[in-house]
Order: C-alpha cells, then structure tokens, then sequence
C-alpha cells in the first residue's frame, strides 16, 4: 500500500456525543508545553493577585458595582463611561480575530481560562491518583475505602480551588476590603459576613468552575463554546495550525527499533499523539473542532522521532499552503492588514478620549416647574440644578463660574463645593438677567467649573429665556 498524495489538509467531522468516556491525557514535557505552562499559570497568578493591588490607599481595579463607580488604578469610570468597556470589548474581539487569522486557536491552546482551569484539576488527578495509566485504571477499580479517599481529596482540592476562584472573581466587585474583613463568630467558629449577593455570586462562580474544569473539559470547547464553531470560517491557507504531515507518515505502521521498512511512512502508530491530547482526538485524522492546538501531540510526537531516529515535524505547527500546497506562506494577507488597521484606529481613538478625558463632570438641568420668573427687582430669574462629579480618586473642591455676559449674574448657595473622590453633588443656581440689557427669548450661557488647583476645568452650556410659564 503506498501513500496518496494530498492536496489539502483533510478536516474531520467529528461526533459530538456528549456520553464519550472521560478522557485521561497524557502530561508531556517539550518546547511548546514549557510555553504552555509558563503563559497559563503566569495568567492564573495574575489573575490571584490582581484584586490585591493597592492603588492611593484603594484597590488598584474595583468594579464597585453597589456605588456604580468602576476604579482601574488611577481612572474612575462610571455608568455613562459605559462607552469605554464597550471599545475595549471591540478591541479584544479584534485582536481575538487577528490572532485566528495568523495563528489559529492559540488563544485556546495557550490563554483560555477553561483550558488554564482544566490543566489545573487533571494536574490535581494526577497528583493524588496517578499518571494516566493508573487513573484509566483507578476508574475502573471497583470502589474501595483507598479509592473513596483519594476521590475525596480529590472533590476536596477541587473546591478550594473553586471556591479561591469564586471569591477573586467576587473580589473585583465587592472588594478585597469588604470580602476578606468581613466575619461574624456563629459559636466558636468564624464565619464570613457577608450580603446576600455576594453569597450567591460566590456560589454561581465556583458551581460553574467546578462543573466546567472538574467535569465538562473538554465538552465545553467541543460543544458550547462559539469560537470553536466560527474559527473555520476565519482560516485560510496561511493559517498556522497543529497539522499532520500525512504525505510523509502514511502508510503508517510498527516497526522495530533502528529499522525503516521501503513500505511504511515514518508514523509508528504509537498512539502518543492521541494520549496527550486534552480533547482525545487524533490529529491525524485531520483538522478537527476539538482541536485547541496545544501543541502536545507536537511535543508527544517529536520526542518519539528523537528516540526512533527520524527527523521531528512529523506533527508541527504548519499551513495548508506549505504543507498540501508546497508552497511559501504568505505571511501577511490582506485580512490581517485590514485586522490590523481597524486595531490601530480603535487603539488610537480609545488612547486620545483616555488622554483627553477630563474626570470632572457637569450636568445641568432646568427647573421644568417654571421657565422663568421676575423678582422685586424686576430682574428675569432662571433656575437650574448643576450636578457635579468628581471622577478623580483625590478630594477636591470646585468653584463654578458663569462665563462672562452683559446683562447676566449668577447666584450660588456655596463658592466651593468640596467633593470626595467619586461624590456627586446637586446644588440648585439662578441665573439673574437685566431685561434692558438682555435680548428677549432665548440666550445661551455658559457655566465654568475649575478645581482649586486648577488641574481640572470643564463647561457646559444651556439656555436662558425670558419667556416664563
């Protein structure tokens, strides 16, 4: 039987049957899974260690749902800042796509945190039951008091780690503060004191963290992630992904040790490549949906062409155009540059609202009661509620102006309104107007606000009418 030569890469269709056997992997050590392993736990240390960063003597990135004031490090944002999460979503979604476009699935393989959460608790397996060979095994032991107890320390790792996970995710919103300093002694044991909401997100997050890494795994990324379902349509020919040099290892078959057969491709069948797959596939059936792109069976498969004696790449990070077409490939496509482009102009109109973004705010609002009235002194009086907001993580006090106009004066209860950080402040103004001066109808006027220091200074406009209700 000899080789048929391919002209493209063959894409399995594959089963999604969610009954399948869980799947056992293999831990390989390689160039890549260093890499893995180096990215994926320095993201998971980040992620820990984030909520504790202290920023002006308060948590660096605080999303404080409860007061709608959202703090990441020196910046307050509030809920019509809604805008900027929206820019960064876009901006994520974007770079999602370039990455695919150029490089495949390596956010999947590398930086998901359902593959970071599911490497954590089969590492867990492995530390309490065993390498691979032992775990297929232990599952099919009948149970036993050993089994019992290493099943428990097993559910037992698995929700400390679920529930540290819980309350850091927890911790972005209520706050380290209030999450950590919070207890109450129901006997002799200290218990958490904490609201209702909270109770119950710490529930939802570590229930899902559980279920999803202890459980679903790899189900998640074959059957109810999205990404895994679109990321097809975003490949092309000069997409980077884990392939199988089919030309090169077919017909595939076992040999001895230090032996080539004229008949048989370099495959040995050895099967490690389907061993170390997280998802259980076999890469050399061709590109699959379960693929996260890893690169275990990469790692797998070189080292079994070290010790055979064959050259490595058997199993590698390829193109279809280099493989099947044997052609160079072409680096940049026009889809990447046009990625690349919409990054820029998002990374740069995001860049200049950030450095141009004033964190004071000023909203006014007319007394809707009455338009106007005339006082004793036959003076037009107009009423106006100004709404001050200190956006700054430092308190300051704030002196409002009306921008100079003949005819027009401006009447305050305060000459300075001392605002803490993240305060707003109602306070009600008039604005006074000589009718032999002013023109009758409507006149725009302009409120200045200026901090103390003059650091910070906005203004808005509105309207002053002579026309009452």
């Amino acid at each position: 039987m000899s080789a048929q030569p391919s002209n493209k890469i063959p894409v399995q269709q594959i089963d999604l049957d969610a009954t399948k056997h869980r799947i056992h992997p293999r831990f390989v050590k390689g160039f890549y899974q260093n890499i893995r392993l180096i990215v994926m736990y320095a993201l998971l240390a980040a992620f820990i260690l984030l909520p504790w960063l202290r920023y002006n003597g308060r948590q660096a990135i605080w999303f404080d749902v409860s007061s709608q004031h959202y703090y990441i490090f020196g910046m307050t944002f509030l809920t019509q800042d809604f805008y900027f999460i929206a820019a960064f979503a876009l901006i994520a979604a974007f770079t999602l796509f370039m990455v695919t476009v150029y490089a495949g699935r390596v956010w999947c393989g590398y930086a998901c945190p359902q593959t970071i959460w599911t490497h954590l608790y089969q590492h867990v397996e492995k530390w309490v039951i065993g390498d691979r060979n032992k775990r297929i095994k232990f599952d099919k032991a009948p149970m036993s008091l050993s089994k019992a107890f290493k099943r428990f320390l097993v559910y037992f790792i698995w929700f400390v780690f679920s529930m540290v996970t819980a309350t850091t995710f927890v911790s972005f919103v209520a706050g380290t503060d209030y999450l950590y300093q919070s207890w109450q002694m129901i006997g002799f044991i200290p218990f958490p004191d904490w609201s209702t909401w909270v109770w119950v997100s710490v529930f939802i997050f570590a229930f899902s963290t559980y279920v999803n890494a202890g459980y679903m795994r790899e189900q998640m990324c074959v059957q109810i992630c999205p990404y895994g379902r679109f990321q097809s349509v975003m490949f092309d020919k000069d997409t980077l992904v884990v392939s199988y040099d089919y030309d090169r290892g077919e017909p595939r078959g076992a040999r001895k040790k230090g032996t080539n057969p004229d008949n048989l491709g370099d495959c040995i069948e050895c099967l490690m490549c389907v061993q170390v797959c997280p998802t259980g596939i076999d890469i050399r059936d061709g590109l699959q949906v379960a693929c996260i792109q890893c690169a275990a069976c990469v790692d797998a498969c070189n080292e079994i062409m070290d010790k055979v004696g064959y050259p490595r790449g058997l199993i590698r990070y390829t193109t279809e155009r280099q493989l099947a077409e044997k052609e160079s490939t072409r680096v940049f496509s026009p889809r990447l540059f046009a990625y690349l482009a919409l990054l820029a102009v998002l990374c740069g109109g995001v860049i200049y609202a950030l450095t141009d973004r004033v964190p004071l705010e000023i909203d006014i609002r007319r007394d809707r009661n009455q338009l106007s009235s005339t006082n004793a002194q036959g003076m037009i009086e107009n009423s106006y509620i100004v709404k001050l907001t200190n956006k700054t993580q430092e308190a300051h006090a704030y002196k409002i102006t009306l921008a100079p106009q003949d005819g027009l004066s401006l009447q305050l209860r305060f000459n300075d309104v001392p605002l803490d950080p993240g305060e707003s402040f109602d306070m009600s103004v008039s604005i006074y107007g000589d009718p032999a001066i002013i023109d009758e109808g409507q006149t725009p006027v302009t409120l200045n606000v200026v901090s103390e220091d003059g650091k910070y200074k906005v203004n808005k406009q509105n309207i002053f009418t002579t026309q009452g209700q």
